[in-house]
């Protein structure tokens, strides 16, 4: 009873993994947008804008498939297990076997990537041809080798996830980041396009190589006794190998929706593509500081858990709902700031030299539709953790087929059938993408809500706690949206500052006055509310 008990109230722990999380990932996406915008201004929504960004889909699918998520769902409880127990010398044996044969799949799948480059880019953009179907051809292989160090690097992260050292691996993208803007800033002025492009890849490179080397000395000092090997004899080993098809199966299977919304995208007009990667870029910033940090903290915890059945299934509802309520808390208010105020969003970020104010509408809509599915993403990223927590990673591979199945047919009809049915321009058709897959996260969210549910009982954020926070949100925007129609703005950047100011502020006192503590910290912090 004790353990389960101890379970309970170890969110404070959890709470400051996230801050640590959320941090790391801050300064990594604020980076990461910073590189969006310098390559925003030099490629805008181009053929080589296009190229590149379809390219680096592809390695990028060895990452996903292979890199944190898979990790984090497969190695990490197995490894927090033995921590736990303070099993130190089969951990490390852990660690060391689980680097080296990824290690050796890896360089497998990256020299087999580099060799079939052609015949991929036949399935992910089919609608290339010419010069800018073998422009992406060169980009990808450039990029294999780089997306190979940054699966390395997630092992990086799930050894220091597991000790409880967060920050680190999510703040080490700024070097990838950094390396690929020093080549933007250093060619850029000088370089064609197909050029740019081309050398901005081999600095994708080296920030990988960056990236995985600030990590290693860090996880060096967690280590004990331990050495890069091949062995499965050990039974943990055994046990992750075990966890690790479905997963990976899973997270190809979501793999596959992105990659069919870019496929789709790559038969719409120029521009298609690069606005579904501006888009992302500015969507998946509070995924990450809000779904993916309190997640990657609460993976570890809940794989800690002990006790009767019963015990854990009560310390982990306490955990779900209250990170439930953590999220939404901060995905609400993202919603509605890129519903309302998304064109000053985009113009601030993108809007320079060949990005112009109609690149930024476009972009703008896309992310609107994008918004569809956003607290759907987040929340459902908390319950497939809990489901992997529970050594359960098929059940997540289930309902992720189903939502491929749905984002496939609704994106094809919507995406590529619709516009030209009602008589519209076929570049909307973009927006059709985000939005259908905005629909099918829903429906993921749902059956694994439900699935979960039958486990270890009722879970979920009530319909009154959602509804004050939509209350709140709307009330900070019609009120910033207001001061917008009433006063002339020429800064973007202060126009910006100043909506999400006035917007951030009334969300905060509203939802304190309707008794939401997170407001409260956040105020007390500023000399409010003391």
């Amino acid at each position: 009873m004790k353990t389960a008990q101890n379970s309970v109230h170890a969110p404070a722990q959890t709470k400051g993994g996230a801050i640590w999380i959320s941090a790391g990932i801050f300064l990594s996406r604020i980076s990461g947008l910073i590189r969006q915008r310098i390559f925003a201004h030099y490629f805008g929504n181009s053929d080589a804008g296009d190229a590149f960004n379809s390219a680096l889909k592809i390695p990028n699918f060895l990452q996903n498939l292979l890199g944190e998520g898979v990790l984090s769902a497969s190695f990490i409880p197995v490894y927090a297990h033995q921590l736990a127990d303070k099993n130190q010398e089969d951990a490390d044996q852990l660690a060391g076997a689980i680097l080296g044969w990824l290690a050796l799949v890896v360089s497998v799948l990256v020299t087999m990537g580099i060799f079939l480059t052609p015949a991929l880019i036949d399935w992910v953009a089919p609608g290339f041809v010419g010069e800018k179907r073998e422009l992406t051809i060169q980009l990808v292989k450039i990029f294999f080798p780089g997306t190979g160090l940054l699966v390395l690097s997630a092992w990086c992260l799930g050894i220091l996830n597991s000790h409880r050292k967060f920050f680190l691996s999510y703040v080490a993208p700024v070097v990838w980041n950094a390396c690929i803007i020093a080549t933007l800033l250093w060619f850029g002025p000088r370089a064609a396009e197909s050029d740019l492009a081309l050398y901005t890849a081999w600095g994708m490179v080296a920030g990988s190589l960056a990236q995985l080397l600030v990590q290693l000395p860090a996880v060096a000092s967690v280590l004990g006794h331990w050495r890069i090997s091949w062995s499965r004899r050990v039974s943990s080993v055994r046990e992750v190998f075990k966890n690790f098809g479905p997963v990976v199966i899973a997270r190809g299977v979501v793999q596959v929706s992105a990659y069919v919304d870019n496929m789709l995208a790559s038969f719409l007009p120029t521009g298609a593509v690069s606005a579904l990667s501006y888009a992302q870029a500015i969507y998946m910033l509070p995924i990450s500081l809000f779904g993916m940090s309190v997640s990657a903290a609460e993976l570890p915890e809940m794989s800690r858990l002990r006790g009767s059945r019963s015990e854990v299934a009560e310390a982990l509802r306490v955990r779900l709902d209250r990170a439930l309520v953590q999220v939404a808390f901060f995905i609400v208010p993202s919603v509605t700031a890129f519903l309302f105020f998304g064109d000053a969003i985009v113009g601030s970020l993108f809007q320079s030299g060949r990005f112009q104010e109609g690149e930024t509408r476009y972009v703008w809509w896309v992310l609107a539709g994008s918004t569809l599915g956003l607290l759907a993403s987040t929340m459902g990223r908390l319950y497939s953790s809990a489901f992997y927590a529970l050594k359960d990673t098929r059940t997540p591979l289930r309902v992720a087929i189903l939502r491929v199945v749905l984002t496939i047919a609704l994106g094809y009809f919507f995406g590529l059938r619709f516009c030209p049915l009602v008589g519209i321009d076929s570049r909307w058709g973009t927006v059709g993408l985000t939005a259908t897959a905005g629909v099918a996260g829903w429906v993921e969210f749902f059956c694994l809500q439900r699935l979960l549910n039958r486990e270890i009982g009722k879970t979920g954020i009530s319909a009154a706690t959602l509804g004050k926070l939509w209350a709140a949100a709307l009330s900070g925007a019609v009120l910033a949206t207001f001061l917008r129609w009433a006063f002339a703005w020429h800064s973007p950047f202060l126009k910006l500052a100043f909506f999400c100011g006035t917007f951030g502020i009334i969300y905060l006192l509203v939802t304190a006055r309707l008794g939401f503590s997170q407001s409260t910290r956040i105020l007390s912090r500023f000399g409010w509310g003391r």
